[in-house]
């Protein structure tokens, strides 16, 4: 039985310290999460980004050779700008990205490396709320991070990992869905909405190739008007929603 369309959202657990965002591309956080990323990282706590690829095959004017470096530059600023400084990038092909042990034991070694109570990734199913289609690469790493979630604290999967100086790591609590079409939960968007359009405006090499809208108007009017219907079943606050997964 499915939850009415109404149910409020509630808000999501303050009770952790470190959070660890797992994404396929440059611009995924931003687009789904960076005002509560931002108002996180106010209070005190700590976020690191792992990303699974660098982006390189997603501005067709833009050879991968050249597009790879720029969007990784791009995406290290638009962290900067919510308070993350930690960002790593796995190094799986963009587009092409394979579910499966490779993908997991990748994902469950940064979930050992950086021992987060929460972990955040992005609609891992096969529509965004059966509109449109998703892509191959968001379902791979969302689905993934949330198997790996488990995998990183089981000793006797990837045992490799441990003999690599990655003892199990069986904190992660939570895992968040960012752009979940059945969202559970939600965080206040108002503190960091200015900053989240702000980093999401680093991407502009990607933003100016996606519309010829102003990037600024583009990036705006986008947030705003997600965080607004997220709001509708948070008390009328604009928030960032989640689909929340204990543990």
């Amino acid at each position: 039985m499915t939850e009415p369309e109404n149910t409020p959202l509630q808000p999501m657990p303050t009770d952790w310290r470190r959070a660890l965002a797992v994404v396929a591309h440059p611009d995924d956080l931003e687009y789904g999460c960076a005002a509560a990323i931002a108002a996180w990282t106010d209070e005190g706590r700590e976020v690191a980004y792992v990303l699974a690829t660098r982006g390189e095959a997603g501005i067709d004017s833009l050879d991968p050779e050249t597009c790879g470096p720029l969007r990784e530059r791009e995406q290290r600023a638009s962290a900067a700008v919510v308070g993350v400084s930690s960002v790593e990038f796995l190094g799986h092909r963009d587009g092409v990205i394979e579910y499966g042990l490779a993908l997991r034991r990748d994902i469950a070694a940064a979930i050992r490396r950086h021992r987060p109570e929460l972990v955040i990734t992005l609609n891992h199913r096969d529509t965004w709320g059966g509109v449109a289609w998703n892509t191959p690469d968001h379902v791979a790493v969302g689905r993934a991070t949330l198997d790996a979630a488990a995998d990183a604290g089981n000793r006797w999967i990837f045992p490799e990992l441990t003999r690599q100086g990655l003892p199990p790591w069986n904190g992660v609590r939570w895992v968040a869905v960012a752009g979940s079409a059945s969202p559970t939960h939600a965080v206040e968007a108002s503190p960091g909405l200015e900053r989240a359009v702000a980093s999401l405006l680093e991407h502009r090499t990607y933003i100016e190739a996606l519309t010829d809208e102003d990037p600024e108007t583009y990036a705006r009017d986008f947030l705003t008007g997600h965080a607004a219907a997220a709001g509708e079943k948070f008390g009328g606050r604009p928030a960032v929603a989640f689909e929340l997964f204990a543990r």
